[in-house]
């Protein structure tokens, strides 16, 4: 996960400073340079790493911190606000045409995901009811254009092509003409990539746009090419004038330099991160959540926006009710697996959730698909009547389920307990969860949430 190693270390070093009723400033001039060593080992830029201790120090050996009652939680606080700045400060929003369509192009070196995300882009448009037009640039790796169309197949987004033999200009140039025509308000153009930046890419970059005018450019870098990603994105903006950054793999490095350094080094915001290969894992880029998800804070807003945008309401109102009177039922148990799976990988969900990170059984945690496989098919291997009536699954009904599912009767044994421990638990829990009570805590969480809530520093 992104950050792992930085939030680890800088959760040790905090702890130490916690709880102090003074801090000194040869305290915090250690704890400065165990943080110098943890930023640099997460493969952040050293210039922004010197700068960003400098002004961090500043703040920290001031009045408002030395007189403090809490000084460690005030130096926290500090640097939670000062990485935040780092990444930009605010959200920065996608830009739109006065006159639709608006164009956006994407640029990027070849291997960083630069087609698979202008699919994602335009399902994210999708989904704020646009009506976004894929246009198919790359004329020279091979497949890329078909890769395309099945991404546009896939998300029913429609993709204009006039295959590898027209030029990348005139394709750009009809595509938006066709997007005009159609009533498109979104334009995503799919560019060339190569393995390096060279002279050849740079001029029909910027013949693509001199021709159609973008309002958007992004740079699409794999994060976990770490300082490359960096130096990608300066060369880029130098010859390009970058609108905005979209990191992808984020998840799948555990260092995130990348995302610390790009914004401070070229001066171009983040505007999307990628968190996974699904083609919904594609989120806008919140400097202030992600500081919080690094301090291990958690970042409860993302994810009630993703509760909200991906479970059925009236699905959880019945399952309140349901869970409430005990008929949760082995149905329902499938339908619940569907819903969380929904929101993400657990691991990325249990990472916004304030003080998960230090639960060492949550933070080992990893969940295997082929296990949610193996349950999938256990109860699928249950009658109608067993899956609503779960009390009748004797003995022998069991072994008939292990054969039926290729799981063993330990194996059915164990999901079964664990489902009744799981109803127990949630009859309990049951006021906690659905209808309108749930609707109006969500609505309040959120509210909170969007203040700046502060969750305790574990």
């Amino acid at each position: 996960m992104a950050f792992e190693g930085l939030t680890s270390r800088l959760q040790n070093v905090f702890s130490k400073l916690r709880g102090r009723g003074k801090v000194s400033e040869e305290d915090v001039g250690e704890a400065m340079r165990q943080v110098r060593l943890a930023l640099l080992e997460a493969d952040v830029n050293f210039k922004v790493v010197k700068e960003f201790i400098a002004k961090v120090k500043e703040r920290a050996v001031g009045q408002e911190v030395m007189k403090s009652f809490t000084p460690g939680m005030v130096i926290i606080d500090i640097v939670n606000k000062e990485l935040t700045e780092l990444m930009g400060g605010t959200n920065a929003k996608l830009a739109k045409s006065n006159k639709p369509p608006t164009v956006i192009m994407m640029a990027g070196l070849q291997g960083a995901g630069k087609t698979t995300t202008s699919g994602k882009l335009a399902k994210l448009l999708q989904k704020q009811n646009h009506r976004p037009l894929l246009v198919a640039g790359d004329i020279y790796r091979p497949a890329a254009i078909k890769q395309l169309q099945v991404l546009g197949e896939q998300i029913k987004v429609p993709v204009f092509s006039l295959g590898d033999k027209t030029s990348p200009v005139e394709i750009a140039k009809q595509g938006l003409q066709h997007a005009k025509d159609n009533g498109h308000d979104y334009v995503i153009i799919d560019t060339a990539g190569r393995l390096h930046i060279d002279e050849e890419l740079m001029e029909e970059l910027k013949q693509i746009h001199a021709n159609v005018k973008p309002d958007e450019v992004l740079l699409v870098v794999d994060a976990m090419t770490g300082q490359d990603a960096v130096n990608v994105a300066e060369s880029f903006n130098q010859q390009l004038e970058l609108t905005g950054v979209v990191l992808t793999k984020l998840d799948g490095d555990t260092r995130g330099g990348a995302a610390l350094s790009v914004k401070a080094v070229t001066g171009c915001p983040i505007k999307f991160a990628a968190l996974g290969e699904k083609i919904d894992a594609l989120e806008p880029f919140h400097p202030d959540r992600m500081a919080s998800r690094i301090l291990g804070m958690g970042d409860m807003l993302s994810l009630i926006e993703k509760a909200q945008a991906n479970i059925d309401e009236e699905k959880a109102k019945e399952m309140e009710r349901k869970m409430r009177n005990a008929e949760f039922t082995f149905d329902d148990f499938l339908e619940q697996m569907e819903q969380v799976k929904k929101l993400g990988p657990i691991d990325q969900i249990l990472d916004m959730i304030p003080g998960m990170g230090k639960v060492k059984q949550l933070k080992d945690l990893k969940v295997d698909e082929k296990q949610m496989g193996r349950i999938e098919a256990i109860v699928r291997s249950m009658t109608k009547e067993e899956k609503r009536q779960p009390d009748i699954i004797n003995h022998s009904r069991r072994k008939r389920i292990a054969a039926g599912s290729g799981t063993s009767l330990t194996d059915v044994n164990r999901l079964i307990k664990q489902f009744d421990d799981m109803r127990r638990m949630m009859k309990q829990f049951s006021g906690m969860m659905g209808g309108g009570k749930n609707n109006k805590m969500m609505k309040n969480l959120k509210k909170q949430a969007g203040k700046g809530m502060k969750f305790p520093f574990r």
